[in-house]
């Protein structure tokens, strides 16, 4: 299983050609978000639309918040389980330097031995035993 974090699902909701191309290789059921991306994407798109003013802008955010369904319905979507949880617990005492978004996603990833589709290597490689790839190069 790829696990995409949500740099990489921005990258496919915005038609990046190489991550497309990688992604034709791959069966649906090969091909995974997680909650936290949903919760991060969901709060980008309250900010958006807590901030329309204009009758534009608020058309624009409710098109917008069916692009991002839509494009979570590609993907199977698994949840930050309370495994993932306690895995994460383990690593805030590593102190590893990473985002705690991105500790969540990877703490899932190594619950299901799924591999993270990530731009973000730096940051990603920090996490011991996590399989990470770029899909966009």
């Amino acid at each position: 299983m790829y696990l995409f974090d949500t740099d990489t699902l921005s990258l496919y909701q915005h038609d990046h050609p190489r991550l497309l191309g990688a992604i034709a290789g791959h069966a649906n059921d090969d091909l995974a978000i997680c909650t936290i991306t949903v919760d991060e994407q969901l709060s980008g798109w309250f900010a958006m639309a807590r901030s329309a003013r204009t009758p534009a802008e608020q058309a624009s955010a409710a098109t917008f918040l069916i692009r991002l369904v839509n494009s979570w319905k590609r993907f199977k979507i698994v949840p930050y389980t309370m495994g993932a949880v306690l895995g994460f617990e383990r690593l805030l005492k590593l102190k590893l330097n990473v985002g705690r978004n991105d500790q969540r996603i990877a703490c899932i990833a190594l619950e299901l031995g799924a591999t993270v589709v990530t731009r973000n290597r730096r940051d990603f490689a920090r996490i011991p035993g996590l399989t990470i790839e770029d899909w966009s190069l």
